[in-house]
C-alpha cells in the first residue's frame, strides 16, 4: 500500500480532532471584556492542546516521508496513535472547565505520555519495515527529544498531585521542545535518494 492513503486519512483525523475542540469552547454570554475571564483556563488549554496536535501532525508528515511503503503493523500504529490523540479533546475540555485541576492535570499528561509512546511504536514499525538502513533510523539518531519527553510527561502526571502547574509548565516545556519541527528527517532525505 501507498503512503498517500495513510497520510489522508491522517491529516482528516487531526483536522476532525481539532474541529471537535474548536467547538467544544463556549461562545460567552456578554459583549463585555469580563465575559471572557472565566474562559481563559478554556481558551489556554485549547492553545496548548492545538500546538500538540500540530506537533504530531508535522512530525508524523516528516516521518512518513521516510517511509517507502506502508505495512500492516504500521497501519494499527498509526490507529493506536489516532487513538490517543482522539482523547485529547476531552482531555483539554476536561483540563479547561476545571481551571487546571489536580485530576484533569494528571489524565491531559496521561494521553500526552500515551500518544508519545504510540507516536515511538509507529516511528519503530517504519524502522522494522525498512531494515537496518533505514532511513528514518539514521534521520532520528540518538532522539533525545523523544526519550525525555515521555519521562517529562511521567514527572508532570506525578507533579500534577503535587501543584497542578508545575505540571502544566513541563507539558508546555515538552511542546516548547518539539515546536521547530523536526529537520533531522529533512536533512537525511536530502542527503539520499530514495
Amino acid at each position: 500500500m501507498g503512503k498517500n492513503r495513510l497520510e489522508a486519512f491522517f491529516d482528516g483525523v487531526v483536522a476532525i480532532i481539532i474541529t471537535i475542540m474548536v467547538l467544544e469552547m463556549k461562545v460567552p454570554h456578554g459583549d463585555s471584556i469580563d465575559t471572557l475571564a472565566p474562559l481563559l483556563p478554556v481558551l489556554l488549554s485549547y492553545v496548548l492542546s492545538f500546538v500538540y496536535l500540530g506537533i504530531y501532525w508535522n512530525n508524523h508528515h516528516h516521518m512518513l516521508h521516510a517511509a517507502r511503503e506502508v505495512t500492516g503493523s504500521m497501519l494499527w500504529a498509526n490507529l493506536h496513535l489516532l487513538f490517543w490523540l482522539s482523547l485529547v479533546p476531552f482531555t483539554t475540555g476536561w483540563m479547561g472547565e476545571n481551571h487546571f485541576a489536580t485530576l484533569p492535570a494528571a489524565v491531559y499528561g496521561l494521553v500526552l505520555l500515551m500518544a508519545a509512546i504510540a507516536y515511538w511504536i509507529l516511528q519503530q514499525r517504519i524502522i522494522a519495515s525498512q531494515g537496518e538502513d533505514s532511513l528514518l533510523r539514521k534521520a532520528i539518531g540518538n532522539d533525545w527529544k523523544g526519550k525525555l519527553s515521555p519521562l517529562l510527561y511521567i514527572a508532570g502526571i506525578v507533579l500534577a498531585f503535587v501543584s497542578q502547574w508545575l505540571a502544566i509548565a513541563i507539558y508546555v516545556l515538552v511542546a516548547l521542545m518539539w515546536l521547530v519541527p523536526d529537520r533531522r528527517i529533512e536533512r537525511t532525505l536530502l542527503h539520499t535518494k530514495i
